[in-house]
């Protein structure tokens, strides 16, 4: 059984969990995986998804297939994406004897960034008083917008409307289950990395 750790769902949270379980897996079913899925693992914390898919992968030789998806956090500069945990303030992982490249993948900055890559989807879920034109503006990689600017706006542009404004583990997984992987893929480039490299190595 292939798995993806994914970070989300919070700590001691079942229900949280298999919300951000189903969000995912119905995500990655509309990208073209369907009939080859891997299991989607939700492991609250990037830490403890990073701890989840060492022990997977096992610690002498290859023993499994696993993949690895958590928010950047920050921008992504480095060549590798190991490089990129490894050198970032509060990680400082160490990319496993037998992990490869395309085992680690990125939501860039944050799962909010995949969020208002699909402003259709917004505008379907959170419906009147949801105002487009706070959120980041179109154009450009949904990576390119700061973590926390991308978090504010997506705030600001819902607290008119009867959900109220976005609040994380309230309207996150709902809203990614309904982003279409079309249009993400167009707007962030690691999302794009993310479903090529399932489509190419799922058994």
């Amino acid at each position: 059984m292939v798995k993806l750790f994914v970070e989300g769902g919070g700590d001691d949270n079942d229900a949280l969990r298999t919300e951000c379980r189903e969000a995912f897996t119905r995500l990655l079913k509309r990208s073209g995986l369907a009939g080859r899925m891997p299991r989607v693992v939700a492991c609250g914390g990037r830490r403890q998804a990073f701890d989840h898919y060492c022990t997977e992968i096992g610690p002498r030789g290859r023993a499994k297939l696993a993949f690895l998806l958590v928010d950047s956090e920050s921008p992504v500069s480095a060549a590798s994406p190991w490089d990129h945990v490894a050198n970032r303030a509060g990680d400082g992982w160490i990319r496993p004897p037998d992990g490869r490249d395309d085992d680690l993948h990125f939501m860039v900055q944050c799962m909010e960034s995949w969020l208002v890559a699909d402003c259709r989807a917004l505008k379907q879920f959170f419906g009147k008083g949801f105002v487009e034109k706070d959120l980041p503006a179109r154009g450009r990689p949904v990576e390119t917008v700061a973590r926390d600017d991308v978090i504010d706006r997506l705030q600001r542009a819902s607290t008119k409307t009867k959900s109220g404004a976005y609040r994380k583990g309230a309207h996150s997984f709902k809203l990614l289950g309904g982003v279409d992987p079309v249009v993400l893929r167009s707007s962030s480039p690691w999302a794009e990395r993310s479903f090529a490299t399932l489509q190419r190595r799922m058994p």
